[in-house]
């Protein structure tokens, strides 16, 4: 070094290296192999401006302007070896160490150190190729000088470099044995002073570099001095650059821009990034520290907590829960697959940490698997007598169901390995069917459970979840087992018939397997993962109409109809479980209130007209509270309820006998109708208006019924003579059919008969019987076919005053349910042809 260097207030600054690292006076054995013409790498390179300033082996050295000052770029050879190198940019005032092995390049080296020991250092385009072409190289390099050179055993030279200049090739001059290229040296312009801009963006590139190392918790203070001495923005720019992580691309960008602030911009964005990166990185690791301390500090606390416990004599609580789990699959009667797969699943708790999340998801299962009841059963009651009794005290009438019941246990006794019936009560409101399931559970002495289906859309609430889900539990099905703490239980799915599905699948295919005796002895909930017996389980569904039930689901079940209740069962049910029931619920004793048959048949007669009885309980109540409130003001009993006052308590009659009119005008005809909460009557009315045929249907009539009156229409047009119709009507006349209360929508195979009559006797101007109710469907050759919900149907023409009633002859079997009681009261006829009908209508 010169003597300016040593006199130079700016003294070269290097910092310390390893003595594993360093180059000199080391063994060659002891050398690492490295690829050729590459930059140094893992334990060796400088990965980026921290590395470079704290000074690992192989690094770039820093120094001052003044160790530059002795090489003048003029005194560069215009023609020099070119030495291409793979992964690695050299950039002015860098000092680094390479490794050669390539023939060619070990050439290049040999003619530099010969000479002036000046050399061009060009970058390769693609790393991968062994032995680049002119056109493969980059154009734009540094000229170096070979500061130290070191021979290896296996015949490669390990070379220090120290860059000097930029420069460019103008041309190759020669490419064998070694690449020789004329150049031009890229001389800058001295530096004119700072503008306020350009100062800026030489402190943010201080800055910048300032973060890093503050990033990297490496001190800071003596490599900022050197960064803080150096002025020149090019002089900067290269200094930052050679030490940064860049590809091999970018940083041939800033070698080839020639503009000293532009390069210093294109670096301060490369740290820009280095500082984004290194502030990912830390904070990665700080909250992998973070997440660690933690994991310490709680496995910690844990082992405090156990060395407490064994000083209290309690260490023996895990193993205690351990041996407890164990007992209880032990006892449980599981079969011997189910067995195996709980004590594997015992195995994986007792090898977890007791606090882990998936150990309580264990803990959780096993104890499901040990509460359910595997072999427990309860012993049916199979003395006949005394559950015919128990049906008899719990509900009134009802015969059939009764009989269905008495069957199944009389079956069950003969055979006690029988499989569980399915069946279904289907019935309007408030008929009772769900208080039924409580009466079989009683009666045959097993446990009861109600299961509401009613909106029912998520398959996991029949099959349960699978545990890999957070919360997981059993489908109901099994929770209701367990909940009953038996195999046999008596389980009420209500609402069936409300099913519904969606994207969480479909409930009632669910159901399939639950509700088949086939299948149900192996059920496998998804949370259980085992086979599960259902068959020894009796189900029992409830539904107002089967439209909705799928047709696989309905084929698994016995289906028992129950219709609505006449006035005389509606009396006595009343007398003889609501009154008492609602007298207690309203706090008073049973001979406070006093209400005669009578009156109670008034009351069912006049505020109620509904199949089931639960507008019954409602008005029964009502006349409870009035009372309760006169005995709450201090009235003393019995509170008796007389014709008089029975208007008072309810108000006025909502329903008249005398409600239907007295006569009809012609077109007018009643028909009944079926809906799910009883029977209903229809007045359909035909109306003539002078046109050209026209039919007009409305009241928001259903396909089926609209097809109807087309039918009607045809036989009218068919056998006009016979009924003293103008043959020719259809050219004159237009006809306008309607069913009052339009917003009700109505649809069903019912009305033909009341359809063709009201057209008959809109053409003809007769009027009909106003007594008489009719129902059935018809054909084109004017046949009467049947229909269903005769039951229902004659109910509804009973409770409305109804004298007659006409029937399909084929609905003559149905009318074995119609109670003796309502076929008394109104007189049933039977038709097969559509004559019958009008023959029997217009005769009042």
């Amino acid at each position: 070094m010169s003597k300016k260097n040593k006199k130079s207030p700016i003294r070269p600054t290097r910092i310390k290296r390893k003595k594993s690292d360093s180059i000199k006076d080391k063994a060659p054995s002891q050398q690492p192999k490295q690829p050729t013409e590459k930059g140094p790498k893992a334990g060796e390179e400088l990965p980026d401006i921290i590395e470079a300033l704290t000074g690992p082996a192989g690094s770039a050295t820093l120094f001052g302007d003044d160790d530059m000052a002795a090489h003048n770029p003029a005194d560069i050879p215009q023609v020099l070896p070119v030495l291409a190198v793979r992964d690695i940019v050299v950039f002015n005032y860098m000092i680094l160490p390479l490794f050669v092995g390539r023939e060619k390049s070990v050439q290049a080296v040999d003619a530099a150190l010969g000479k002036d020991r000046y050399i061009l250092i060009l970058t390769q385009k693609d790393e991968a190729v062994e032995d680049p072409k002119e056109d493969e190289l980059y154009m734009t390099g540094t000229v170096g000088m070979i500061m130290r050179m070191l021979k290896m055993p296996d015949g490669r030279l390990k070379v220090l470099v120290q860059g000097l200049a930029r420069a460019k090739v103008k041309k190759f001059t020669a490419n064998e044995p070694y690449h020789i290229a004329e150049l031009e040296p890229l001389i800058e312009a001295e530096a004119d002073p700072l503008t306020p801009e350009q100062e800026a963006l030489v402190r943010s590139s201080r800055e910048q570099s300032e973060k890093i190392l503050t990033l990297r918790g490496i001190s800071s203070q003596d490599i900022m001095s050197v960064l803080n001495n150096v002025n020149d923005p090019g002089r900067l720019a290269d200094l930052i650059a050679s030490n940064l992580r860049m590809k091999v691309e970018a940083a041939q960008t800033i070698l080839e821009c020639h503009e000293p602030m532009k390069r210093l911009e294109l670096v301060n964005e490369q740290l820009l990034k280095e500082v984004e990166v290194a502030s990912m990185q830390n904070k990665i690791q700080t909250m992998a520290k973070e997440g660690m301390d933690k994991a310490q500090r709680d496995f910690y606390l844990r082992e405090q907590i156990k060395a407490i416990k064994r000083e209290l004599g309690d260490d023996a609580d895990e193993s205690e829960e351990m041996d407890e789990l164990r007992r209880g699959l032990e006892k449980s009667g599981m079969p011997k697959d189910v067995m195996k797969e709980a004590f594997k699943q015992l195995r994986r708790l007792d090898s977890m940490h007791a606090e882990s999340s998936e150990a309580t998801v264990i803990r959780t299962y096993l104890d499901w698997m040990v509460e359910l009841p595997w072999k427990k059963v309860s012993r049916d009651r199979l003395d006949i007598k005394k559950a015919e009794t128990i049906l008899n005290e719990d509900h009134y009438d009802l015969e059939k169901v009764k009989e269905r019941i008495l069957e199944y246990l009389s079956v069950r006794k003969l055979n006690p390995k029988m499989k569980g019936p399915i069946l279904c009560f289907v019935g309007p409101p408030g008929v009772g069917k769900t208080s039924l399931g409580r009466s079989i559970a009683r009666s045959l002495g097993r446990k009861f459970h109600r299961m509401s289906l009613g909106g029912m859309r998520d398959e996991a609430e029949i099959r349960g979840h699978r545990r890999t889900y957070i919360g997981a539990m059993p489908g109901r099905i099994i929770q209701a087992i367990k909940q009953c703490g038996t195999r046999n239980p008596v389980i009420m799915l209500d609402e069936i018939d409300k099913l519904g599905s969606d994207f969480r699948g479909d409930p009632s295919s669910a159901l399939l397997e639950v509700l088949d005796p086939e299948q149900n002895f192996s059920f496998t909930d998804h949370y259980l993962n085992v086979p599960f017996d259902l068959s020894k389980v009796m189900f029992v569904c409830t539904a107002n109409m089967l439209d909705s039930v799928p047709g696989p689901l309905l084929d698994r079940m016995e289906v028992i109809r129950i219709p609505g209740y006449t006035e005389q069962e509606k009396t006595v049910i009343t007398r003889r479980y609501i009154l008492p029931r609602q007298t207690v619920e309203n706090g008073l004793k049973e001979a406070e209130l006093v209400i005669s048959d009578k009156l109670v048949s008034k009351v069912v007669r006049e505020y109620t007209r509904e199949a089931g009885l639960r507008n019954v309980e409602r008005e029964i109540g009502t006349l409870c509270r009035k009372m309760a409130r006169k005995k709450a003001e201090g009235e003393k009993g019995p509170f008796k309820v007389t014709t008089k006052n029975l208007y008072t308590l309810l108000g006025p009659p909502r329903f008249l006998d005398d409600e239907k009119e007295v006569t009809l005008p012609p077109g007018v005809a009643v028909g009944l109708a079926w809906t799910p909460v009883g029977g209903e009557i229809l007045h359909i009315e035909v109306t003539t208006m002078p046109g050209k045929g026209k039919l007009i249907l409305t009241g928001k009539l259903g396909d089926v019924m609209k097809e109807s009156a087309q039918a009607a229409l045809s036989i009218a047009r068919a056998h006009a003579d016979q009924y003293g119709i103008d043959c020719d009507f259809t050219d004159k006349l237009d006809i306008h059919v309607h069913v009052p209360a339009g917003a009700t929508p109505k649809d069903g195979p019912s009305a033909g008969v009341t359809l063709v009559t009201a057209l008959i006797s809109a053409l003809t101007n007769t009027p009909i019987c106003p007594d008489l109710a009719m129902t059935g469907e018809i054909s084109l050759r004017g046949r009467v076919l049947p229909v269903g919900g005769i039951k229902e149907k004659i109910l509804a023409a009973v409770s409305r005053g109804m004298k007659k009633v006409l029937i399909p002859a084929q609905n003559k079997k149905d009318l074995a349910e119609v109670p003796d009681e309502l076929r008394k009261r109104i007189k049933i006829t039977t038709i097969e042809k559509v004559d019958e009908v009008w023959d029997l209508a217009k005769k009042c």
